[in-house]
């Protein structure tokens, strides 16, 4: 049975209660992986994606597969510099299985994410990140409240008084990045992204 506190004194404890999660499991979701869990401890930017894919399932690391490497590749940081930098999240911990068209991965259903949303509650409460990265519509939506790719990327919100700034999400199965103008609003948004690094 999965266990969830109220409150969290420390991220260890939220870790481990994380890991041994089974809410989806237990009202009837399937799943292909267990928890995804963030490594190490002590960042100042939170990376809130929209949900595991197979190869993070897998290892149970975030952002080890394809999507990852591109996004270590626009941030360009390396592997450790990466997991050093951001405290990676999502709005759901386990790999949901492919899409049942066979072209990318399932998107969870809103059951799914609310049954997830405690995890993020408590992480931004322990953490108090002073930057917050959204990968995704997914995520933008959740967080923000946003609605299109194309409305948001290259522009900077505050959520709870922590600058947070938009991305597209990196994994190739959009056409989204084709466009010109959105990798000029990809590039905007990087821009404002490694300028908030810096003066971290």
């Amino acid at each position: 049975m999965s266990t969830t506190r109220r409150r969290y004194r420390s991220l260890a404890s939220l870790k481990r209660d994380q890991a041994r999660c089974h809410a989806c499991l237990e009202a009837g979701f399937e799943l292909e992986s267990l928890p995804v869990i963030a490594p190490a401890e002590g960042q100042r930017a939170y990376l809130f994606g929209q949900a595991p894919g197979a190869v993070e399932g897998l290892e149970r690391r975030p952002w080890r597969g394809r999507a990852g490497r591109t996004l270590r590749r626009w941030f360009q940081l390396d592997e450790t510099a990466f997991y050093a930098t951001f405290y990676c999240s999502s709005v759901t911990r386990c790999y949901p299985g492919k899409a049942p068209t066979g072209r990318g991965d399932r998107t969870p259903t809103p059951a799914e994410r609310l049954l997830c949303r405690r995890w993020r509650d408590a992480e931004l409460a322990l953490l108090r990140p002073q930057l917050i990265v959204t990968v995704g519509g997914l995520a933008a939506r959740e967080l923000l409240g946003l609605d299109r790719v194309t409305e948001f990327v290259g522009s900077c919100y505050e959520l709870g008084g922590t600058t947070t700034i938009p991305l597209p999400h990196p994994s190739g199965a959009s056409g989204w990045l084709n466009a010109p103008a959105n990798r000029a609003r990809l590039d905007d948004a990087l821009a404002l992204i490694a300028g908030e690094l810096e003066r971290l």
